[in-house]
């Protein structure tokens, strides 16, 4: 599809924020991060806006894709406003899976907001190309699905995480126990497998909400809690039971989910931190990610190393052969007797 684009003339990339002047619906795909205090941080948005500002008309839309803190989509028109602009906005989030958008893009209803009606309909008529049905919803409420949305998943993930971790401390296989849980009862169905729940999105949002509520959304803060928790349980753990000061361990998967090169906020490298004041060597691995100089081959991590922790389950590492290795296997793509720490 990429081909297709270009080799017609479909598509032209350029630095130049000048060239927002010839698109009639101009797509901003900077959300709100999270600061040092763990409140949204409003400045990239209005970088955003002051750089394109000298060339945006009133007869364009704005489309807001990225998640935004409550109140962001009103008050980027206000700023608009305030310098002489009427530039339609609108908030149009984007709830595609990673790695999954071309699919997605076209499957999924799209939630369409505006901060008038002008930028609504402007807004419905641009999505309406690609996307089966629209769904209009007020700033708000589309800030709001985006958010609660990203924090009931990382809540999900919190919870196995936890059933995981009280499984562990029980010396009971979780994943023997979630298989029973599941077995003709759709009720629990939808309960994730545990593992490292990270990356740019789940956490930066739950937080996102906190802070809108007043630090009050204590579920959140637990969820985080407990998902920030899993690495010093991997290392705790381990340290219980084998010497780690005389051991090398090696790292499958620094990406923050499965089949993705994407590091962003993963928690391969927080528990690649705490190994290193415990182990004798830390060695990692990923055959998706090429923004990071440390890693090595796979053969060279998995034959040096006396651990290994399976961090990311990439689809590659499913027929490793890892006799004679002590594995730790959160995910259980391996058979659920790795899921806490046992020799092979």
């Amino acid at each position: 599809m990429l081909r297709h684009a270009l080799d017609r003339g479909l598509l032209s990339l350029t630095t130049d924020a000048a060239g927002v002047g010839r698109a009639a619906n101009i797509v901003i795909i900077i959300g709100t991060p999270v600061d040092e205090f763990l409140s949204p941080s409003l400045k990239p948005i209005t970088t955003c806006i002051d750089t394109l500002l000298p060339h945006l008309s009133d007869a364009q839309l704005i489309v807001l894709r990225s998640t935004v803190y409550p109140g962001v989509t009103e008050s980027v028109a206000r700023y608009l406003r305030d310098r002489g602009k009427k530039t339609r906005i609108s908030f149009c989030p984007e709830r595609i899976v990673q790695g999954y958008a071309v699919e997605e893009l076209q499957s999924l209803p799209q939630i369409v907001s505006g901060t008038t009606p002008e930028a609504e309909d402007a807004a419905a008529k641009l999505f309406e190309k690609i996307a089966p049905a629209i769904v209009r919803l007020s700033p708000s409420e589309a800030e709001l699905v985006k958010l609660f949305s990203n924090a009931y998943r990382y809540i999900q993930f919190a919870v196995t995480n936890q059933f995981y971790l009280i499984a562990c401390s029980a010396g009971v296989d979780y994943y023997r126990v979630l298989e029973g849980m599941k077995i003709g009862y759709p009720r629990m169905a939808d309960v994730p497998a545990a593992g490292f729940a990270a990356g740019p999105c789940l956490f930066k949002d739950t937080m996102q909400l906190a802070a809108f509520y007043k630090n009050q959304f204590s579920i959140g803060h637990a969820a985080m809690l407990v998902n920030e928790s899993l690495p010093m349980f991997v290392v705790d753990n381990l340290s219980s039971r084998y010497k780690l000061e005389d051991m090398t361990v090696g790292l499958l998967g620094m990406a923050f989910k499965a089949n993705n090169d994407d590091v962003r906020s993963s928690l391969s490298y927080k528990l690649k931190k705490l190994l290193s004041f415990r182990a004798k060597m830390v060695l990692t691995t990923d055959p998706y990610v090429t923004t990071d100089p440390t890693l090595r081959p796979l053969e060279e991590v998995t034959s040096r190393s006396d651990i290994l922790i399976l961090c990311a389950p990439h689809a590659p590492y499913r027929e490793l052969q890892l006799q004679g290795k002590i594995v730790v296997d959160i995910w259980n793509l391996w058979g659920a007797k790795h899921t806490c720490a046992a020799a092979v």
